[in-house]
This record gives C-alpha cells, sequence and structure tokens, in this order.
C-alpha cells in the first residue's frame, strides 16, 4: 500500500479490533457489493429500454442487455454470498433501485455517447472499490479476493467499452461524469452501513 502524505486518505480500511470485527467487516463488504451489482443491473436495463424503444438502436439496446447480463451474474453471485453469510443487503435497496434506474433513464435519453459515460463513470468507481477490497481481502479471504479480482475484470472491460464507444464525447462529459462518480461513491459509503 502507497505511504500517505498530508492530507492523503487511507482508502483500505484498518483491520478493526475486537470481537466480531472481521465479520463485521464481512458484511459491510457483501452488502455494498450486492447494492453495486444490484444499481449497475437497474442502470443497463434502463438504458437498454430507452435504445430498444429507439429506432436505429436494437444494436445499442443489445450491448446492453449483454452488459446488463454480466451484472446480473455479479449480483447472483452476492445474493448467494449474502444468504451463506447470513448478511442482510442493505435497507436502501429501493432508493437504489430508482436512482439507478432515473441515471441509466437520463442518460439513453441524452444519447449513446451520454449512456458510455455513465458506464464509464460507474465502472471507474467500482473497479477502484474492487480494488481496494482485494487488497483488504487477500490474506484474510483469499476465495473472496479471487472472485473479486474476476468480477474486476469484467468491470475494467465495460470501462473500457465505454470509451471504445465514446463516453468522453459526452456532452458536458466532465460534469456528468464527475457528478455520477460523486453520487456512486456516496451510495458506497452508506450500502456499507445502512
Amino acid at each position: 500500500m502507497p505511504e500517505l502524505h498530508g492530507t492523503e486518505t487511507r482508502r483500505i480500511p484498518l483491520p478493526r479490533p475486537g470481537r466480531g470485527a472481521g465479520r463485521a467487516r464481512l458484511a459491510e463488504i457483501l452488502r455494498v457489493d450486492h447494492a453495486g451489482e444490484y444499481g449497475a443491473v437497474k442502470i443497463y436495463e434502463a438504458q437498454r429500454a430507452v435504445f430498444a424503444s429507439a429506432p436505429g438502436k436494437s444494436d445499442l439496446a443489445a450491448d446492453m442487455a449483454g452488459m446488463k447480463a454480466g451484472e446480473q451474474v455479479h449480483k447472483a453471485r452476492f445474493d448467494a454470498l449474502l444468504t451463506e453469510h447470513r448478511v442482510r443487503p442493505t435497507a436502501l435497496l429501493p432508493l437504489w433501485s430508482l436512482a439507478a434506474t432515473g441515471l441509466g433513464t437520463v442518460t439513453a435519453l441524452m444519447g449513446e455517447k451520454a449512456a458510455h459515460a455513465c458506464t464509464e463513470a460507474v465502472e471507474s468507481v467500482i473497479e477502484q472499490h474492487y480494488a481496494d477490497q482485494i487488497a483488504e481481502l487477500t490474506d484474510r479471504d483469499p476465495a473472496l479476493a479471487a472472485e473479486l479480482t474476476q468480477f474486476r475484470e469484467e468491470e475494467l472491460a465495460h470501462h473500457d467499452h465505454a470509451i471504445e464507444h465514446g463516453s468522453r464525447e459526452a456532452p458536458a462529459y466532465r460534469l456528468l461524469t464527475a457528478v455520477i462518480k460523486a453520487g456512486c461513491k456516496v451510495a458506497i459509503k452508506v450500502s456499507e452501513r445502512v
């Protein structure tokens, strides 16, 4: 892990002391990752719906459906892990459903490049989030770290696909992606706890 200087913050939490701390941290990880994959499914579902109803956008709708399918695999795995470890999902799933559906719909209505900018922004936050978790879990839970490594690679593929398809040419790209990234970071922090 890099050394911290000045105002830098630690992205990887230090191990918590006390009995049950490891289980509590695992619950946070599973809860937030499940919420993230759930949100991704909802974003791609909404984008696919918009493009499926737009003339000449059937290829784009199919592209979004393919990315949604990948996220559904991740979500299904986290569904199983929540059950296996007896961890409740975040209580905010209904809110995240609305927010993700709205984000997917709005960015798709803004056009193909904005939809890809949404993907780039979301996946850039998620891949870094997974990288932090992988670093945290490598010694403590190597099997989960390996799964997260695979998921991170798949999220990076979505990220790169979005860039290749013009995400950075979206209207108000910098503002759009900054707002989406900030929203994702807030959702991560809240979903770990609630």
